[in-house]
């Protein structure tokens, strides 16, 4: 596959607030591990389940209605006038396109129902409830997902879906998967705070569909992967929680403005100058199944260590060979450095840098899962070089193999349709707790 697959996807359904009856909400269910001690050996199992996120689902006039509220990529204007009345008129109905098996959840990269699903998100729920999001307060924790191939991330939505933001106006909630936000300050949610965003919307054939209002939180990104590149990515932003904003008060790519830091600080190997770290048949071989530690250091986080796994071998994430940039964890320092190198703003320490994403984390965050593909960038800017005005050769730019054309949407959903991804054997808890450590490679 060129690309990851990420951001948002064009989706033949929208959010509502209402729930629909056509098809019962089931969550598939997942377990997960809570670990204390060290080693990996006393972890106990979690029974929880998943729920996939609102924009991928039916929106419907009336709870039991057939009549779309919004086909291909625009609204019934004639149901949805402006966003409350929408929001009172339209329901979303059950969750379908993925699966899990125990502790391993599989998600298709297109789905074929009525209409095709391409990529999907979805949450963790708390154990055993069917209303509240699972939330993370990792902060001195360590995170464990294996076998991945997709974007996985901790966002800090709010657990109840948005519910109480909402002033009744969601009746649907964390159930139905509402209340997504990220530090990109998507525009493309279809309903925000229980009101749709149908104001202002812009229908676009390649998948930039977009209203007036954006929703923004901090986002801590795990694993942002395909067989080619990897990287993991704090993202900071001024405000905590789900916030909104309209016109310049929100934040823009490679720009200053707004509340969240969009580009992040990364640590993708290839771009950190080891291109023979991770990829097949490389240090880390995406050719076989490998486990993905990351670590939070400190409370408040000072640090974010990377090890992987693989055919009983811990290994160590790759130092930078950048001039100037040293390490192979994120740090303030390594991001400053890392910025001054590659002559990119430091909006990742106006922003809040690592004790702003402390915040998030004591706060608690949310779990998303999820396989993309990206109408944005084409993934450029994980596995190839990128931005595309700058010489391939300049520090930081090139990302991974693949070719300055690879990725567009349009080949990756016709070439990969069978794409999927599996996460499994998650595991959470003190820093020592959910692996044996042993001697790194």
């Amino acid at each position: 596959m060129s690309g990851l697959l990420v951001l948002a996807a064009l989706l033949p359904f929208a959010v509502g607030q209402l729930v629909g009856t056509n098809q019962a909400e089931n969550h598939p269910t997942m377990t997960w591990q809570k670990c204390t001690g060290t080693g990996g050996n006393s972890c106990t199992t979690q029974s929880a389940s998943v729920v996939i996120d609102a924009n991928w689902r039916w929106l419907h006039q009336g709870a039991s209605g057939f009549t779309n509220c919004y086909t291909g990529n625009t609204w019934d204007t004639s149901i949805c006038p402006d966003g409350k009345t929408c929001a009172a008129n339209c329901a979303l109905d059950g969750t379908y396109g993925i699966s899990t098996s125990g502790n391993a959840l599989t998600m298709k990269f297109v789905t074929v129902s009525q209409q095709p699903n391409i990529g999907s998100r979805v949450y963790l729920m708390a154990p055993g409830s069917q209303t509240a999001y699972q939330t993370f307060q990792f902060a001195n924790q360590e995170f464990l997902p294996c076998g991945l191939n997709g974007a996985l991330y901790f966002s800090q939505m709010d657990a109840d879906g948005g519910v109480a933001k909402s002033n009744g106006a969601n009746k649907a909630g964390a159930k139905y998967g509402t209340g997504y936000c990220d530090a990109q300050c998507p525009r493309d949610i279809k309903f925000i705070n229980g009101v749709a965003n149908s104001a202002g919307w812009q229908p676009s054939p390649n998948d930039t569909n977009a209203g007036t209002v954006r929703t923004c939180c901090p986002e801590m990104d795990v694993w942002e992967a395909n067989s080619v590149s990897a990287a993991f990515t704090p993202h900071p932003c001024t405000t905590q929680g789900q916030s909104t904003c309209t016109g310049t008060s929100c934040s823009q790519p490679n720009s200053t403005q707004g509340t969240c830091d969009q580009a992040g600080c990364d640590f993708n190997s290839y771009r950190m100058g080891n291109t023979a770290f991770y990829g097949p048949g490389k240090t880390v071989n995406t050719q076989q199944k490998f486990t993905v530690v990351t670590q939070f250091i400190g409370n408040p986080i000072n640090q974010i260590k990377r090890f992987y796994v693989q055919n009983g071998k811990v290994i160590s994430n790759s130092n930078s060979t950048i001039s100037g940039v040293s390490g192979n964890s994120i740090t303030d320092s390594f991001c400053a450095a890392q910025k001054t190198a590659f002559g990119d703003s430091n909006t990742f320490s106006q922003k809040g840098g690592l004790a702003g994403i402390s915040k998030s984390a004591s706060a608690g965050m949310v779990l998303v899962m999820s396989i993309w593909d990206d109408h944005a960038a084409n993934m450029l800017w994980l596995d190839a070089p990128y931005p595309p005005n700058k010489s391939a050769s300049s520090p930081g730019v090139t990302r991974g193999t693949c070719s300055p054309s690879s990725g567009a949407p349009k080949d990756v959903e016709s070439n990969n349709a069978n794409a999927q991804v599996t996460y499994s054997n998650i595991k959470f808890g003190p820093i020592g707790s959910t692996f044996a450590q042993g001697s790194a490679q």
